[in-house]
């Protein structure tokens, strides 16, 4: 696990760490001390710890114009036992709330297992974001992270699942995938009101 890095194609674009309005501003991270763990496993050190025991994030996107973070994930998401939602609400979210950041794309496909508990900071989040016409979005998630997501109705908050997955992120432009993500959730929006 310690080879698997956050996207970085993009840091030429933005830097979390280097970003003053970023929780991560001013972050320093040592290349050669690995010192996170998922499972007793290393984690690569450019991953940041946010208050969960077993999720780790990198913001690797944020166009403040556009209302708009990308943020990849790894690890556990366990709300179960460590409330990880409520940590990503209050340590990361809040925070780009209050930058009007209101579209989120979360990168799921090292999220290796999901334990649900209850939806309230889903739906506080979804609520923070919808009436500024906001969004939430997980791309690439596998298949038995969605089935536990879906059992707790966290689709009606959170837009995931087959429509979102298989998705090619990496050979995109940040905002390029970031308007082909909206155009898929005003998509499928319109066909649940038509």
């Amino acid at each position: 696990m310690h080879d698997i890095e956050p996207h970085y194609h993009w840091r030429n674009k933005y830097v979390a760490s280097e970003d003053e309005r970023s929780p991560f501003y001013g972050r320093v991270y040592d290349e050669f001390k690995f010192t996170q763990k998922i499972y007793n496993y290393f984690i690569h050190p450019q991953w940041d710890s946010f208050g969960s025991a077993t999720l780790y994030l990198k913001i690797i996107y944020v166009d403040y114009s556009e209302g708009l973070a990308i943020i990849e994930l790894i690890g556990e998401w366990n709300d179960c036992l460590h409330n990880d939602v409520m940590h990503l609400k209050r340590n990361v979210i809040d925070e780009l709330l209050a930058q009007h950041i209101y579209k989120y794309i979360l990168i799921g496909e090292n999220v290796l297992n999901f334990h649900a508990s209850d939806d309230c900071y889903y739906e506080e989040w979804w609520e923070d974001v919808r009436d500024e016409r906001g969004w939430i979005c997980c791309l690439n998630l596998l298949d038995h992270v969605i089935d536990e997501m879906e059992q707790i109705q966290l689709q009606h908050f959170i837009n995931f699942g087959e429509n979102y997955n298989n998705i090619n992120w990496r050979t995109q432009r940040p905002k390029i995938l970031g308007k082909a993500v909206e155009a898929m959730i005003e998509g499928a929006v319109k066909r649940l009101i038509f």
